[in-house]
């Protein structure tokens, strides 16, 4: 079922039905996020293959995460940072709004995003350092708040989240995004911090985000969060006056080709959405208490959700959201016999050090419980530390997929049977 989710989004897949002719001039390709690369070499394929493009009218940088890099002919990639950024990032960001600005009324300019393009586009405001924008990165990463609150003040100290990539490549003939969703509800903005569309957000809301989660930032930052001048893009600015933007790959539909798979194979299907959001442990305790009331009718069901969880770092240990929820799940779960489960990020990475081995998840079932028991493993102690990823070693557990190239969040399956 996992499989079938990122299947059903791979840029093989979902891209070129939706890619436009090329202008007069070039096709400008600039790409962010962890699906980055494989967006940029099928955007390849279609236009200098299917459509015979001159080769030197194809040009573009694609920034992706280390380890989702591939092959490309005209598109230069970059591996760059996620979750922190890096040097590789501001790199990346910076070729990127060069080739934007040098856009003209001959040329297409296409933007191709995927979850993971907040972190690999860097692009500090004037006045914050790369350091000082690295300290607020993870300060919001460990303080649980949700992806839409990080990527607000994150949209707010950027010179190309916001809607100011497209204001860089106004002059353009056309500016198309074609997007893969990794956001609860699929709103554009949240995308790779929105680049390309107006902001919704503003400079007030990611202030009392800082204040709402007690931020330790630098006085630089509160500064720029002062300056009227850091204001991102609204809606009816110039910028956007030639501004298409396109989702090709949304969380609902990889959700749904798992629900096929589920349906398939005999199972009661309780769907809770591809939105899902909150604390990963607290999702847990809500989706085991389902599992059980499902067991205790004797009913073979499957109970699959997406979405996006968090998790509140309060220990010292190494996991994400997924092998918290596991972690979780397996506690509660542990003297239960007739049930299994899955979690794991589409992209192939939950939480980690930003290593492509990092593991996309972790799984439970009998097996898991039996090992809990023969090694004396204290599910909850590991959950005080926030330590999944070492429990889930331990059991030998973790999903471990590697780079997937592309970005659905996440897909969460329990199979009462």
């Amino acid at each position: 079922m996992f499989d079938a989710a990122v299947a059903a989004a791979h840029p093989d897949v979902v891209l070129a039905p939706h890619l436009r002719p090329a202008a007069n001039g070039r096709v400008i390709c600039l790409a962010a996020g962890k699906g980055a690369a494989a967006m940029a070499a099928a955007a390849e394929r279609h236009y200098l293959d299917a459509c015979g493009l001159e080769p030197a009218r194809l040009v573009g940088i694609a920034t992706t995460r280390h380890g989702h890099g591939v092959p490309t002919r005209r598109v230069k990639v970059i591996e760059a940072g996620h979750p922190m950024p890096d040097e590789a990032g501001l790199k990346g960001a910076a070729e990127t709004l060069q080739l934007a600005h040098q856009a003209t009324a001959d040329d297409l300019l296409l933007v191709l995003l995927s979850g993971g393009g907040s972190a690999n586009w860097i692009a500090p405001v004037d006045g914050v350092g790369f350091a000082q924008k690295q300290q607020v990165t993870r300060a919001l990463l460990r303080s649980g708040a949700p992806i839409g609150e990080i990527n607000t003040v994150r949209k707010h100290l950027s010179r190309i989240k916001g809607g100011r990539l497209a204001r860089a490549g106004q002059n353009a003939a056309g500016i198309t995004t074609l997007a893969i969703s990794d956001v609860p509800h699929d709103e554009p903005s949240a995308i790779a911090s929105g680049p390309t569309v107006p902001d919704p957000t503003t400079l007030a809301d990611a202030r009392a985000i800082v204040a709402k989660y007690e931020l330790e930032v630098d006085d630089a930052v509160r500064r720029a969060l002062d300056d009227p001048a850091n204001e991102s893009c609204k809606a009816g600015d110039p910028a956007f006056a030639r501004a298409h933007f396109e989702l090709i790959a949304r969380p609902r539909q990889s959700l749904d080709a798992a629900i096929r798979l589920a349906r398939e194979a005999g199972y009661e299907v309780i769907d809770l959405g591809a939105d899902l959001e909150g604390e990963a442990r607290e999702v847990a305790a809500a989706h085991a208490h389902l599992a059980l009331e499902a067991r205790a009718k004797g009913k073979r069901t499957a109970i699959l959700s997406g979405g996006e969880l968090t998790v509140t770092v309060l220990g010292n240990g190494r996991g994400g959201p997924n092998q918290e929820y596991a972690l979780a799940l397996a506690g509660l779960l542990r003297d239960t016999t007739g049930i299994a489960a899955l979690a794991g990020d589409t992209d192939g990475a939950d939480g980690g050090g930003g290593k492509p081995s990092d593991p996309a998840g972790a799984v439970i079932d009998q097996a898991t419980f039996a090992k809990i028991k023969a090694g004396g493993l204290d599910p909850r102690a590991y959950l005080d530390k926030n330590d999944a990823t070492a429990f889930f070693a331990a059991t030998g557990d973790l999903l471990q997929t590697g780079p997937t190239l592309t970005n659905v969040n996440d897909i969460r399956v329990i199979l009462v049977d």
